[in-house]
């Protein structure tokens, strides 16, 4: 029968809703974190000593910021910066590195830049824009911060109506 025909009540919609997962769930966020690591750990073989190194100084940025959600849900703009990396750029940037070939990887192109070179410069800036979320984040926490003391200041010290 057409779902639209059938008399439904309410609590059977609910019963019957595919679960949900939220992929901002601090632990989502750490598993898909850990598939990350294993990535750069399976490949490093093939990459240079100091393009894992950062690599793996990202993911510790990366894993920073996942630890802040733990305390309170990330806000918009973290939340896509964290996917964005996790999920897109930084595989990207080391599955296009890994398909090179391997005298592409050590020989300048006609940017003037190595494969080796380009995969750094590419760690790199990747680093600074979650460092920046990272520090944009906890710049908000400290904010909060000062606007809950001023709010509790207000709140339970004497009142300026006092007499």
């Amino acid at each position: 029968m057409m779902r639209w025909l059938k008399r439904v009540r309410p609590d059977d919609e609910v019963a019957h809703a595919a679960p949900t997962t939220r992929r901002d769930d601090p632990a989502a966020l750490h598993e898909s974190l850990a598939d990350l690591v294993t990535m750069i750990n399976s490949h490093a073989r093939h990459m240079p000593t100091r393009a894992v190194v950062e690599a793996r100084r990202l993911t510790d940025t990366l894993g920073a910021l996942v630890d802040t959600a733990s305390s309170r849900p990330l806000d918009t703009y973290a939340v896509i910066s964290l996917h964005s990396t996790m999920d897109d750029y930084l595989p990207t940037t080391l599955q296009r590195y890994l398909a090179l070939d391997p005298a592409q990887r050590t020989q300048s192109s006609g940017q003037g830049l190595s494969g080796n070179d380009a995969l750094l410069q590419q760690i790199e800036v990747l680093q600074q824009s979650v460092s920046a979320s990272l520090e944009a984040v906890r710049q908000h926490d400290a904010q909060a911060l000062m606007i809950q003391g001023s709010f509790l200041e207000t709140r339970f010290t004497g009142s300026d109506l006092d007499l």
